[in-house]
């Protein structure tokens, strides 16, 4: 729950102090700019806010592992929620206005998940979780995310430290196998999930889990 609210903090921080002229710089997610990557934080934030106050009185079907649909196919931008993202991000058309929009939503949602309680049962997409593993299964989100806004932004924050080494443990269980310790957990995340190929000597170091990368969650 911790590690939720510092990631995301964190992130939050990150698109504030980012400048006007940043928000038309690209990202690191395919065919989406900066102010593309803030609104879907928007929408991410509001998920947060909706699944939190969305109780559930079945068993437990997912965690913070099964929660994510895996992929071995990169995202084609067809989808239709992706268009509609980028088309919400134009409309804003000053970037004070997505960076409060944001900064009010996700303000909100942070609030949210310090005061829920982790062994509450939530429901969302068709699955039921603990609030605890729901929010464990978005510090993967927010650090990758945070990966995106800044990969052609060199001279803003990164994500925290321990939101790396939480954001690569997770991902390694979902890959079934873990990164070799010579990965930092920066490229372990960029190319586990396909965000960054892999150099030659990266490939023979992952061995057999070179094969089973990229992870393309969803």
């Amino acid at each position: 729950m911790d590690l939720f609210s510092h990631s995301w903090t964190a992130l939050l921080a990150a698109v504030a102090d980012l400048e006007d002229a940043d928000f038309a710089q690209p990202s690191g997610c395919a065919g989406w700019l900066v102010r593309d990557l803030a609104c879907h934080l928007v929408i991410d934030a509001q998920d947060v806010l909706i699944t939190l106050v969305t109780p559930a009185d079945t068993e437990v079907t997912h965690d913070a592992v099964t929660y994510w649909a895996v992929s071995r196919t990169p995202p084609t931008g067809d989808d239709p929620l992706d268009a509609l993202i980028v088309r919400l991000a134009a409309a804003y058309e000053e970037p004070r206005l997505l960076k409060f929009h944001l900064d009010d939503v996700g303000s909100a949602a942070g609030r949210a998940a310090r005061l829920a309680d982790p062994g509450m049962r939530v429901s969302t997409q068709d699955q039921v979780l603990t609030a605890g593993d729901y929010l464990s299964a978005y510090v993967l989100e927010w650090t990758l995310h945070h990966l995106d806004l800044v990969a052609h932004l060199p001279d803003v924050a990164g994500p925290p430290t321990e939101a790396l080494a939480g954001a690569r443990e997770l991902l390694a269980r979902i890959a079934g196998a873990a990164f070799p310790a010579s990965f930092s957990d920066r490229d372990a995340l960029l190319v586990g999930t396909g965000r960054r190929a892999p150099t030659d000597m990266e490939k023979q170091q992952l061995g057999a889990l070179s094969a089973e990368l990229p992870l393309h969650l969803g």
